[in-house]
């Protein structure tokens, strides 16, 4: 990472593992990411994002949610600590008007989730891998809720340091000015 970044260090060691040590997650350490996410900026303070979470601990609850990912995701997220699924309220519960910038305020909270995370020594992996339409039927969510994603939490298996060479898009590709497509001078 160039020298000129001045990111900090919990979003330079945040990453997505496939690699978990199966140990549970302590309930505190839960509550406190779940009230990280609380706390994230949403429009109008509507809060709509919702999650639905099983502890390793609760074994009938964490293999009813591993069961609703894909083959692929479950082999490894079976050794997390905890699964979950975020859900977002696709309307402003003041006046039932669309609410367009939910995704993004679930996306904030989300975040904020990963970040904490990273400061209890944990790591959150978000996967789109998983049956969306059942997870709607198995725990019930209301048709004016839209399921988002699935993500794994645990303790990293082995030395919790990020794979080397890891990159990003340049700025200069993501932040433009003036136009769509003309970078910004950063």
């Amino acid at each position: 990472m160039p020298e000129t970044h001045q990111l900090h260090e919990l979003i330079s060691r945040r990453w997505s593992p496939r690699s978990y040590n199966g140990a549970a997650v302590e309930t505190w350490k839960l509550r406190t990411l779940f009230d990280a996410a609380n706390w994230a900026a949403s429009c109008f303070g509507e809060t709509p994002w919702r999650f639905m979470v099983a502890s390793r601990s609760d074994t009938a609850q964490f293999e009813r949610l591993l069961g609703l990912l894909v083959p692929k995701n479950q082999d490894w997220a079976k050794h997390a600590g905890a699964l979950a699924i975020s859900v977002t309220k696709k309307t402003f519960t003041q006046n039932g008007a669309p609410n367009r910038f939910a995704i993004h305020d679930a996306g904030t909270a989300f975040g904020q989730l990963s970040l904490q995370a990273v400061a209890l020594g944990l790591q959150v992996h978000g996967m789109g891998g998983f049956d969306a339409a059942r997870a709607r039927t198995e725990f019930g969510v209301p048709e004016d809720f839209e399921i988002g994603a699935a993500f794994a939490i645990g303790y990293l298996d082995g030395d919790g340091a990020p794979p080397a060479g890891r990159t990003r898009k340049p700025l200069s590709e993501i932040v433009f000015t003036g136009e769509f497509g003309t970078p910004a001078a950063l």
